[in-house]
């Protein structure tokens, strides 16, 4: 019997199990169909979800309908804007839910997703994209419920991201990383909802940046009443980075707008409430640091939040000589007095105002202050503000724990107001502008993580109402030093509003090296070699907001393994394109100018350059710069100089900034100077003149020939050029690749005279007419395979053949015609003796004999 038993519950659990995972596949079109009709009876947009799926075991005993890939797209005025994506909404719900009618409402007792964006603009009309709602004026049918009802419990989502922007105002507040949980019985009309709540908080008004990346995090006991829809705050602490505070007060829905009544405080006064409110990515822990004098932040916000009003505020953030000081460091910051006030008093936005009354410290006898007035900050804001001070920047690693490799050094004196307003900086009216003062930096050494260090000596600017000066800027780092004068035309525009930054400059140095201004990646110890794989380097990038002019002169220019002697030139930067003028060098024994523009606007960075050579130092030129070599690989080949304007173009490494050569195109065209061939340097020299004795490379003058070149895919294109030994003549032409590969065409016009002892022997007995005609005898040399491992083939053999043909030819036409004139001599005499038949077969037979002396001559065979 208790086998029996065991057996029946066994099987029992078997089909429970069972029924559990077959259960989903029965009402998952059912829960669609649900899902489907809540939406499409409440919403006015375009809604669609990937899929949605019912699983009974995420939180057993209840169910879970799980919608992957949930998308809200607006319909006009924002057509085509997202509203809400979600990765993922789970809405958990109990077993018997799945078994009601269609005409029955499932109720929701819980709601969690993740991965979540949602959209809220504002236009410039004051329109909402989050109000789609359908507008249904018909009475509900007797007896239907609604699709789903929401009796929630909890509810939870994670890492979403909620973006606000109001067009009008140009007000953009962005939370990220927002993870945010909420229990409570939202089946009782008034309830205790405790939440817990984390982000990151960004704000911007127009193009200036008030919060970035600010930490938030809030767990707070709400008394809701849904009735009234009114939030009242009870138990809370709220941390703002790491300043805590503390809420009262409420927040009430209705149809107006929103009601505030919310008062906010520091719970304590102690200053390091204060040190709390910086970053966590500048600040240190605030265990065991002493303090002095007290610091509170106190404010409270009351009023209706419309659409043309917000509620009415105060914020005051104040300390009375304060004083802190870290474990471990000798110095401390003393007499801090901080006085600043955000207020808006009459409900307006453009009446909210800023009054930083006063802000200084002191380390050591080093004081600095500050004040700042803001007005207007939604529309055409008006800053005056004033700063006096100075501060020995080695002394800031001694007193607050800055996260740097090597300390500072060095002396910042500040004395400097300014006052303007925005619509003057946007519009560069900078006769409303009203700047003076100077900023100074002397004794500055800064060292990086590799090892570079940088020491300016002097730093001067000085601030007019329509430019900022930099009147000096003296510095050294690595083997390069610098001296900087200049002038900045749009400095605000460019701090707050994001303009380009404008600017002429001028820069002498004695000595640059290019490398000292490169920084060098290095892969940490404990990387692993998939990590070194994976990671790639960043592309380097021009600065798309410069619009400035560089003048530069330099008596010396270090850029990897050439020395560049009295560069001197012009760059232009704008609109992420580097433009060169005029630039100048002496180098390779001669002088190089440059004229150009380099662009990384696109995706794929690209050049366009025009190079002018004056009597370079070919061995030199064509060893060192790769580029040259490619194109004309002649180095160790011949001697001397050379003249040459190159043409070219194409794309650029994206992070070395080095030429692609296989996207180079352009043209070359070149005279040789002083020129010497080393043949004994060239394998396909030496192999072409084992092919051709007639010629002696060594002894080739190649003095003015000019050459012109065409390059691209790869592949260079010379053109024919004439070049003369003696009295030979030759034509050179043909391609090669910048792989080495070669396809070379070279056509002699070669005197008979250099083809053969016994061919100069004749020809040195004719006639100076009959000679003549063997002047130019064309001689072809093929060159392919490459310049390393050469393949050279020539048409010796046919023209030594026909040559042969030809000098027999002339010379038995000759004797012929010379026996045939003798022998009309004797028919013409009338008289025939025994001595003259005698004498004319001996001279038919002298004709025979030279004949074969010539033909044998020509073609027996050497020893």
């Amino acid at each position: 019997m208790p086998k029996k038993i065991l057996k029946i519950v066994g099987i029992i659990l078997i089909l429970l199990i069972a029924s559990l995972f077959a259960i989903p596949y029965f009402f998952k079109d059912q829960i669609k169909a649900k899902i489907t009709e809540a939406i499409n009876e409440k919403v006015d947009a375009k809604v669609s979800f990937a899929d949605a799926d019912l699983s009974l075991f995420k939180n057993f005993p209840k169910a879970t309908v799980t919608l992957d890939k949930l998308l809200i797209i607006n319909k006009a005025p924002f057509e085509g804007d997202t509203l809400v994506s979600l990765g993922e909404l789970n809405l958990k719900m109990s077993i018997k839910e799945l078994f009601k009618g269609k005409e029955e409402a499932m109720q929701i007792e819980g709601i969690t997703s993740k991965n979540g964006f949602i959209n809220i603009i504002f236009n410039k009309d004051g329109i909402g994209n989050f109000d789609i709602a359908l507008k249904d004026n018909k009475p509900k049918e007797d007896g239907k419920s609604d699709p789903m009802l929401l009796k929630i419990k909890k509810y939870q989502i994670e890492n979403f991201k909620f973006q606000y922007f109001d067009e009008s105002s140009q007000v953009r507040m962005v939370i990220d990383s927002l993870n945010h949980e909420g229990a409570g019985d939202f089946n009782n009309t008034k309830l205790d909802l405790d939440t817990k709540s984390t982000a990151k908080l960004s704000l911007n008004m127009g193009k200036i940046n008030y919060m970035k990346n600010v930490a938030l995090s809030l767990d707070a006991v709400l008394g809701i009443d849904l009735e009234k829809s009114k939030y009242t705050f009870k138990k809370n602490k709220a941390l703002i980075n790491q300043l805590p505070l503390e809420f009262d007060g409420f927040i009430q829905m209705v149809d107006a707008g929103q009601v505030y009544d919310l008062k906010f405080k520091t719970p304590t006064s102690s200053f390091k409430n204060f040190l709390g409110l910086i970053p966590a990515a500048y600040a240190s822990s605030l265990e065991g640091v002493k303090t002095t004098g007290d610091f509170t932040v106190t404010g409270f916000a009351k009023g209706m939040l419309t659409d043309t009003t917000i509620p009415k505020f105060n914020i005051a953030i104040a300390s009375n000589n304060g004083s802190f000081q870290y474990p471990n460091l000798p110095k401390s910051v003393q007499s801090i007095v901080i006085d600043t006030k955000i207020v808006n008093e009459t409900g307006l936005m453009n009446d909210t105002y800023v009054n930083l009354d006063k802000l200084s410290f002191r380390i050591d006898q080093d004081v600095f202050d500050a004040k700042a007035n803001i007005k207007n900050i939604s529309t055409n804001a008006l800053v005056d503000a004033a700063l006096k001070g100075t501060i020995n920047l080695a002394n800031l690693s001694k007193a607050y724990p800055i996260k740097m490799d090597k300390p500072l050094t060095g002396i910042l004196k500040a004395d400097v107001t300014t006052k303007f307003d925005m619509a003057s900086v946007e519009k560069s009216q900078y006769q409303n502008i009203n700047n003076a003062g100077t900023i100074g930096l002397t004794g500055f050494n800064y060292a990086d993580a590799n090892g570079k260090n940088m020491t300016i000596s002097s730093a001067l600017v000085q601030f007019n109402p329509s430019q900022v000066h930099l009147k000096q800027f003296n510095a050294k780092t690595g083997k390069s030093d610098l001296s900087v004068t200049g002038v900045l035309d749009n400095f605000y525009g460019f701090m707050f509003r994001k303009q380009e930054l404008k600017g002429n400059f001028n820069l002498t140095s004695n000595q640059l090296a290019v490398s000292d201004f490169m920084t060098t990646a290095t892969t940490p110890v404990a990387a692993t070699e998939e990590t070194q794989k994976t990671k790639k380097a960043e592309p380097l990038k021009i600065p798309a907001f410069l619009n400035c002019t560089l003048t530069a002169k330099a008596n010396t220019v270090l850029y990897d393994n050439l020395t560049l002697k009295a560069v001197s030139g012009k760059m232009i930067i704008k609109d992420e394109k580097v433009t060169l003028e005029n630039v100048k060098t002496s180098i390779f024994g001669g002088t190089i100018g440059a004229s150009g523009a380099v662009s990384t606007k696109g995706k794929i960075p690209v050049f366009d350059m025009n190079l002018n050579l004056n009597q370079v130092d070919i061995q030199q030129s064509f060893t060192q710069l790769d580029m040259l070599k490619k194109i004309a690989p002649i180095a160790g080949i011949v001697n001397g100089k050379v003249n040459t304007t190159i043409k070219l173009n194409g794309n650029l490494d994206a992070t070395e900034m080095t030429p692609d050569l296989k996207t180079l195109t352009g043209d070359l065209v070149g005279q040789l100077l002083s020129t010497t061939i080393n043949a004994e340097n060239s394998t396909m020299l030496k192999a072409l003149s084992s092919n051709l004795k007639f010629i002696d490379l060594s002894k080739v003058n190649l003095n003015d020939i000019k050459a012109a070149l065409t390059f691209k895919d790869g592949r260079v294109t010379v053109k024919p050029f004439d070049v003369k030994y003696q009295d030979i003549k030759a034509v050179v032409g043909g391609t090669h690749g910048f792989d080495q590969s070669m396809d070379y065409n070279i056509k002699f016009n070669v005197p008979a005279k250099y083809l053969g002892k016994e061919a100069n022997a004749y020809i040195s007995k004719m006639s100076p007419a009959d000679a003549a005609k063997f002047d130019n005898i064309p001689v072809t040399a093929l060159m392919t395979g490459t310049f390393s491992s050469p393949k050279i083939s020539t048409d010796m053999k046919t023209v030594m053949t026909n040559l042969t043909m030809q000098l027999a030819k002339q010379q038995s036409d000759k004797l012929v015609k010379k026996g045939a004139s003798e022998l009309d001599k004797l028919l013409n005499s009338g008289k025939k003796t025994d001595a003259d038949t005698t004498k004319t077969n001996a001279q038919k037979e002298d004709i025979k004999k030279k004949a074969g002396d010539l033909l044998n001559g020509l073609f027996k065979k050497k020893n």
